[in-house]
């Protein structure tokens, strides 16, 4: 019987597992145009496949179900490839590989006591998963992302029992956050980001005790001398307590009016490093000393949603859009996945540094575009050579409309570049002694250019 949510691939590993026969031999019973994404350890848990017609009515006859039970319980189930539904070879059995992540979500290991109690096999099982429902209530787990090359399916949260009662916490949230109409995928994101970005600058914070203390506790009592790798691993379970409460401050219109308030109302001012929103949210989350240090993180999801707030507060009459929208998470503000830092982690262990730092914090979209400003800020240079002749004002016109442009491409990769990096979580004092400039008016520039 299939899981609800069950990834397709994983019911056909399953079933394989059911008949004695390895997954290999059951999956030449459709035409398979294209092979499975990898990794050191094999072929990737989270690897999906999508179905033509033909191959459906295979999935259910080898199941022994109606494809309506499969179509129910199966998200990729109905998916349509036209590469492999239409044409001559249509009538088929044909599947095609894809990543879970591509077809209906984040997919992560499932529960196999659960999995035992509903099919009878206490076997892998991999599920369309979203972040806020990874926490098995009933067995105490916390159910890890199945895209990464590492050998666990979940963490122990006996020792962490505010975890699961967070889990409980979330569905009351995600209900207000309905009424509120605010999407709660959207909103859990949002705060997901926020904590995420503060468990980065957690180890510089003294006075954190919280966050080590449920750390060796998921990691079997000590996270020992592989404290980097159980940082990665079990970064999710740990903050999900605070995840949670910094959405529900976010829902609360109390908070809202506090950063009103805090933005000086009808006499615009900038956000104090003292303001009554920040300490609130600290207090909120048990740490009455955050205030200040989360009011001070210019470029960071959280003061993006301040902003957001109080120009929705400020522009009422003005249409809707993506500036006045507070559970917008910018992409580059979006925290690495544990896959993604395991690799860095990997290549640095390889290559004994950290050269690929930069490449895993900061996306593809925006390493282009500041190579982009770089190239065309030579290009406009390079047009300047032999042309010099003409009269004293049309040389003089060329050359400076030309060095103009220059100087605004380069300018603005440099605020690019900071803006990357403040976000990758490099300290804003070194990057403005880099950029040479004081660190107040960096954090302005790159606050500006954020909206």
């Amino acid at each position: 019987m299939p899981l609800a949510g069950e990834l397709t691939s994983s019911l056909i590993n399953r079933a394989a597992d059911r008949y004695a026969l390895p997954a290999a031999g059951v999956l030449r019973l459709w035409t398979c145009r294209n092979s499975p994404a990898r990794h050191s350890g094999g072929v990737r848990a989270d690897a999906e496949v999508i179905l033509n017609g033909a191959g459906r009515d295979v999935l259910a006859e080898l199941c022994g179900v109606e494809p309506a039970v499969l179509a129910r319980a199966l998200p990729a189930f109905t998916v349509d490839d036209p590469k492999i539904s239409t044409g001559r070879e249509a009538a088929l059995a044909q599947v095609r590989w894809r990543a879970a992540g591509a077809v209906a979500g984040e997919a992560a290991f499932a529960c196999r006591l659960c999995s035992a109690r509903r099919t009878g096999q206490a076997q892998r099982a991999v599920r369309y998963l979203p972040r806020w429902q990874r926490v098995c209530v009933r067995h105490g787990r916390w159910l890890l992302d199945a895209d990464a090359d590492q050998p666990l399916e979940h963490l122990d949260l006996h020792g962490v029992p505010e975890v699961v009662t967070a889990q409980r916490q979330w569905t009351g949230v995600a209900r207000r956050a309905g009424r509120a109409g605010a999407e709660p995928g959207e909103m859990f994101a949002l705060a997901h980001a926020v904590v995420a970005r503060w468990w980065e600058e957690a180890l510089h914070w003294e006075r954190e005790e919280i966050w080590p203390h449920r750390l060796h506790r998921v990691a079997g009592g000590n996270a020992g001398t592989d404290l980097q790798r159980w940082r990665i691993v079990g970064r999710d379970p740990v903050v999900f307590p605070e995840v949670v409460a910094v959405a529900d401050a976010l829902l609360d219109p109390a908070m809202a009016e506090l950063v009103w308030r805090d933005s000086g109302a009808g006499r615009p001012r900038p956000l104090p490093a003292d303001g009554a929103f920040c300490r609130r949210l600290g207090e909120r989350v048990g740490r009455d000393w955050l205030g200040p240090l989360s009011a001070v993180d210019y470029g960071g999801p959280l003061l993006a949603w301040m902003g957001a707030v109080i120009r929705r507060r400020r522009d009422q009459s003005g249409p809707p859009g993506w500036r006045h929208d507070p559970w917008r998470l910018q992409r580059e503000q979006q925290p690495a996945t544990m896959a993604g830092q395991l690799r860095v982690l990997t290549a640095e262990a390889q290559s004994g540094g950290s050269a690929t730092r930069w490449r895993a914090t900061v996306s593809a979209e925006h390493r282009f575009r500041i190579t982009q400003l770089v190239k065309e800020a030579g290009e406009q240079l390079q047009e300047l050579r032999g042309g010099h002749s003409g009269t004293t004002a049309e040389v003089a016109r060329t050359l400076l409309e030309h060095l103009s442009r220059s100087a605004a491409l380069i300018d603005q990769a440099l605020v690019d570049t900071a803006a990357a990096a403040v976000a990758a979580g490099v300290a804003l004092e070194e990057v403005a002694a880099w950029s040479r400039l004081p660190a107040q008016e960096l954090a302005e520039i790159i606050t500006a250019g954020q909206e």
